[in-house]
């Protein structure tokens, strides 16, 4: 039991404490940051490395069409996922993309999609939705 007098050394051990705790300590060095690729910004632009697919996790089957991205302001490398039916075709190795967060809890995958969380919004500065509904042509080089 803590004396009357105990309240500093109580609050010294309570500081000295916190730093075995994960979060606080993650929290308080700014890790999650360094960690990101994005490096906290909400997107980030890269090149297409390489076209692959991605089997889902369990109960479901079936592949999912992602691409290897190379962050231009790291050189860090993930994997985004091309939403929606055909949107493969619209991107090519060496293309320019814009990439951004796929919107899972803590900044996580979502659903069946095992280790993917980002998303590919546009390529070569064109909407990767205009692309595939047919509202913009691909720039010819």
């Amino acid at each position: 039991m803590a004396g009357e007098f105990a309240g500093r050394k109580l609050k010294q051990q309570r500081q000295h404490f916190k730093w075995k705790k994960r979060g606080y300590k993650y929290r308080a060095l700014g890790w999650a940051k360094k960690k990101d690729p994005f490096e906290g910004a909400p997107q980030a632009t890269g090149l297409v490395l390489a076209k692959r697919v991605v089997e889902q996790k369990q109960p479901s089957s079936g592949l999912i069409k992602c691409v290897r991205v190379r962050i231009i302001k790291n050189g860090k490398q993930v994997t985004a996922h091309m939403p929606r039916t055909g949107a493969i075709n619209f991107v090519s190795e060496h293309d320019q993309v814009v990439v951004a967060g796929i919107g899972g809890s803590q900044g996580g995958s979502v659903g069946s999609m095992a280790g993917v969380k980002y998303k590919v919004i546009k390529v070569n500065d064109i909407s990767l939705e205009q692309l595939r509904t047919g509202k913009k042509q691909r720039a010819t080089k």
